[in-house]
């Protein structure tokens, strides 16, 4: 099932994919342009834990000309970058370098610690879809990008859909594309990951706890470019769904 959470008529609302149309759960049916959405998550009593990986494929560490890391490199972002389907990101002003990354991401679904990578899909709940801009010109070193390349509010845009692990029988076997005004810019497949999902929830696990909602970003190929303000970015994830979104100029 594809979930979403969008605002309607000035309230929020869950909903699900029904026909090529929205499903509110209070049974109403809208189409998807008559609202507002919003990153696919609920709300939670606790901070978000956002993990994301750089350098999770050969070709895009290639393409940066750095060496395959041995072993995964990891940041962590503010849930205040996310934003939804269909908003817009911000281009700071001055910017030489922003580009897109079109990331498989893990939703989990149930508390983990200490998870055997044979285990490990059990505490997945979902997947999603994420665009995770990077601004190169505040990038002083690819193993260890800081708080301005990576958190900045509106980088984000995640969604549409949270598709329940069910529905996707091999996430390691998934079509990437990213178009940017409608022309075809960076394509992969997550069978290219260094370190897969079932990896890297084991890989985490053992040394942090896990909470149901916690988001695991695992990194983009190669096929990187600049993006200016009012170029349409689309990031489609295979079974998952396609994630548009606008650049703008600095307000």
């Amino acid at each position: 099932m594809k979930h979403a959470r969008v605002r309607y008529q000035g309230a929020l609302h869950e909903a699900i994919e029904r026909d090529g149309a929205l499903l509110l759960a209070d049974g109403r049916v809208v189409a998807f342009d008559a609202a507002e959405w919003l990153p696919p998550f609920a709300p939670t009593t606790r901070p978000r834990t956002i993990l994301a990986l750089g350098l999770n494929y050969a070709d895009h560490a290639k393409e940066l000309e750095f060496k395959a890391p041995e072993e995964p490199l990891v940041f962590v972002k503010g849930e205040g970058t996310l934003i939804g389907h269909r908003q817009f990101t911000r281009r700071p002003a001055g910017v030489q370098f922003m580009h897109y990354e079109c990331e498989l991401v893990i939703v989990v679904g149930r508390t983990a610690k200490k998870v055997r990578r044979d285990d490990a899909y059990d505490f997945i709940g979902g997947y999603t879809v994420a665009n995770d801009y990077a601004i190169r010109d505040y990038l002083e070193n690819w193993y260890r990008p800081n708080l301005r390349v990576k958190n900045r509010d509106t980088c984000t845009p995640i969604g549409p859909w949270r598709v329940d692990a069910r529905d996707v029988p091999d996430p390691m076997a998934l079509a990437l594309q990213t178009t940017v005004n409608g022309k075809v810019t960076q394509s992969g497949n997550t069978r290219d990951m260094i370190f897969d999902a079932p990896f890297l929830i084991e890989y985490f696990s053992h040394f942090m706890t896990l909470q149901p909602g916690d988001l695991i970003l695992t990194g983009t190929p190669d096929g990187v470019v600049d993006c200016q303000p009012g170029d349409v970015v689309v990031t489609e994830i295979e079974r998952i769904g396609a994630l548009v979104n606008t650049i703008q100029g600095a307000s």
